[in-house]
């Protein structure tokens, strides 16, 4: 029953953006992400401790203006996702995203043993689905589903119209080899919190987080090479995919060495979130005793 209680409204609200044209609906979705903020006490409170803890140099009025400037990507974010599946043509493609470094893809599916897409929370991290796809690179997400398995449900279809496929995190790793044997793309979103059964235990913004060393594991023991992919938001409801030369993780692998390298494609996204904070998901709790 909360399932359905849960999903109605959703559902009402969703067909409502899918109505609108694609400026009103982002538009709306900016200002739904801002009073969104005055809902959730408890995630402002999380986002507001990552933010000084991360940032102590900065004042208090200019960590505010990033998180209240994150709460309008994240429902700009929202809105889109709802969306996702109504960006079909390559006209949506040249309108909408600038492309940076598509060069760097094709090098490393050279190679033919697939490649990783290194990203995080940053920007409209959704935009995998569509732009990788509709460029002709065969692509697949990790995600982890939702709670409530009728919006999950919703979203997967909204990302598989898109044109990727997703791999369940609970049980990813056997999929991801076979994509990557296939010489397909997978992104994987390295900053969520692990787990301590799961995870590793490396610095983030200067603080232990627990990561998960899927990455590195599978890239050291396979070959394969690792390219890291932002899609930035731009002032204009446009996005800017930047992608950045591949890599390939040092060393053997073993237990130590997956360790430095889970670190070492962290700090990665680290550097990413700095370049601009307020478009990182500050809301996560990342950090965890």
């Amino acid at each position: 029953m909360r399932n359905w209680l849960e999903y109605l409204p959703f559902i009402a609200v969703a067909k409502l953006v899918r109505a609108l044209p694609r400026h009103a609906a982002l538009v709306l979705g900016r200002r739904l992400g801002l009073f969104a903020r005055w809902l959730q006490p408890r995630r402002q409170k999380i986002a507001r401790d990552n933010l000084a803890r991360a940032f102590p140099e900065k004042s208090v009025a200019e960590r505010e203006a990033i998180l209240r400037t994150m709460y309008a990507h994240l429902g700009t974010g929202f809105i889109e996702m709802l969306r996702l599946d109504l960006l079909r043509e390559e006209a949506d493609l040249e309108r909408d995203f600038v492309i940076e470094g598509e060069e760097h893809l094709r090098q490393a599916r050279a190679e033919g043993r697939g490649c990783i897409l290194l990203t995080g929370h940053v920007g409209f991290w959704e935009a995998g689905n569509f732009i990788f796809s509709k460029l002709g690179y065969p692509i697949g997400v990790v995600a982890k589903p939702m709670r409530n398995p009728l919006i999950d449900r919703y979203f997967l279809l909204m990302r598989e119209k898109a044109g990727g496929y997703i791999i369940n995190s609970r049980k990813a790793a056997r999929r991801i080899l076979l994509a990557l044997r296939q010489n397909h793309c997978v992104g994987i979103l390295l900053d969520q919190h692990a787990g301590r059964k799961q995870g590793v235990q490396v610095p983030f913004f200067g603080r232990p987080a627990w990561t998960t060393p899927i990455i590195a594991e599978i890239a050291m023991k396979y070959d394969v090479p690792i390219v890291p992919v932002y899609a930035w938001w731009l002032p204009d409801h446009r996005y800017r995919l930047e992608i950045l030369p591949p890599f390939k993780l040092p060393g053997e692998p073993t237990a130590a060495q997956i360790v430095a390298n889970t670190a070492l494609l962290t700090s990665h996204i680290e550097a990413a979130v700095r370049r601009d904070p307020s478009q990182w998901f500050w809301v996560h709790r990342r950090w965890r005793d």
